[in-house]
């Protein structure tokens, strides 16, 4: 029986393009002798984000539980998410409705107990890949911030907050006040508030 495939592209910002991962994985197809019946595509979205800010990731999902797919390709581990308790799940979703997974940069296929040890492996070494990321980050930002760096946005002045402050006296509204000063409503809402 041939397999119908579902192929899974992702990439984090709009830049960059799924279009190796989309040939590769075609490639794959028709060398297995697979058939691709649908590819879903999340352009621009990071593979942090849940199921709901991934509109292509959600509707493969569907597409699995209504059993129109056998296998999931996907070009890495990567592509699907970043946290290991969404790449289990997303496993055991694949798993409870009968369907495999393929992942080409990790050579590994779902249809075998040693490519689900894999990829539960995989899934562990993503999520801290994640947590080591994060980490270098804030370490980033604490040294940063220790050497008297000022961390986030620029403040706007006193002379526009006290623009803000008067015209808000004067009734006029934050959004009518952000576009006469060109500045953002919530630096009026901060203002204000202060």
């Amino acid at each position: 029986m041939t397999r119908r495939v579902a192929i899974y592209l992702r990439v984090s910002t709009k830049d960059q393009t799924t279009l190796n991962q989309r040939l590769e994985l075609e490639q794959v197809a028709a060398r297995a002798g697979w058939d691709v019946v649908t590819v879903f595509e999340d352009a621009g979205v990071s593979g942090s984000k849940g199921r709901d800010k991934r509109p292509a990731y959600d509707a493969l999902l569907k597409a699995v539980a209504r059993r129109e797919v056998d296998m999931v390709a996907a070009w890495s581990v990567d592509r699907l998410g970043r946290s290991l308790q969404d790449l289990v799940g997303f496993l055991e979703d694949l798993r409870g409705h009968g369907a495999d997974l393929y992942l080409h940069q990790q050579a590994l296929d779902t249809s075998s107990s040693s490519g689900r040890a894999l990829f539960g492996m995989m899934a562990v070494f993503a999520e801290f890949e994640k947590a080591m990321i994060v980490e270098r980050v804030n370490s980033g930002l604490a040294r940063a911030k220790a050497e008297g760096k000022r961390l986030g946005r620029p403040t706007v002045g006193a002379a526009i907050e006290d623009k803000v402050r008067a015209m808000r006296v004067k009734g006029i509204g934050q959004i009518k006040i952000a576009k006469a000063l060109g500045i953002g409503v919530s630096t009026v809402q901060r203002v204000i508030a202060q």
